[in-house]
C-alpha cells in the first residue's frame, strides 16, 4: 500500500481526533473559506475524501495565524490559488454543525492567480469552476445559502 494510500484510508479516522484535539487546546475553534470567483463568474469548490458533498475551500486556524495568513495558506494547499489581492471580508458565522464554538470566517476572492490545476491527494479528491446554475447537485446546504447570500441578495445569516 503506498503511503498515499495509507493517509487517504486514515484521514477520516484522524480528522475527528483532530478536531477533539483542537476544541480542548484551543477552546474557540475558528475556521476560513473562501469563495473564490473567476472571471466569469463562476465559483471554484473542492470535494474532500472525508465529508460528502462540494464546499467552499478552506480550513482550520492553526495557533498564532491570522484568519487572512490561514485563507491564503488554506487555499494554496487545496487549491494551488495564490492570493493576488486582498481577500475581502464577507462575514463571520456560527458553525453550530461542528461544535458550539467552532466559527467560520468567510472570504470572497477575485484577485488571485492559479497556475496550475492541484493534484488529487488523501484529502481533496475534485475540484473545479462551476457557473452558478452549474453547480453540483450535492453542493452542501452551507456553500449554497453563501453563494445565495453574495449573487442573489438573499439575507445574511449568522449561522453557517
Amino acid at each position: 500500500m503506498s503511503l498515499q494510500s495509507l493517509q487517504h484510508a486514515l484521514w477520516p479516522l484522524l480528522r475527528p481526533l483532530l478536531h477533539l484535539y483542537r476544541r480542548l487546546a484551543h477552546g474557540t475553534t475558528t475556521g476560513v473559506r473562501a469563495m473564490v470567483i473567476d472571471g466569469t463568474g463562476r465559483i471554484f469548490l473542492v470535494k474532500h475524501s472525508y465529508v460528502a458533498g462540494w464546499h467552499l475551500p478552506g480550513g482550520g486556524v492553526d495557533k498564532g495565524e491570522s484568519v487572512t495568513s490561514a485563507v491564503a495558506r488554506e487555499l494554496f494547499e487545496e487549491t494551488n490559488i495564490k492570493l493576488a489581492g486582498e481577500p475581502k471580508l464577507q462575514g463571520v458565522f456560527f458553525n453550530n454543525r461542528e461544535s458550539r464554538r467552532d466559527h467560520v470566517v468567510l472570504f470572497i476572492v477575485r484577485d488571485f492567480v492559479q497556475e496550475k490545476p492541484p493534484e488529487p491527494d488523501y484529502e481533496i479528491i475534485e475540484h473545479g469552476f462551476f457557473a452558478l446554475d452549474a453547480l453540483p447537485p450535492d453542493t452542501s446546504r452551507a456553500t449554497r445559502a453563501r453563494i445565495a447570500e453574495v449573487f442573489e441578495g438573499v439575507a445574511v445569516s449568522e449561522v453557517w
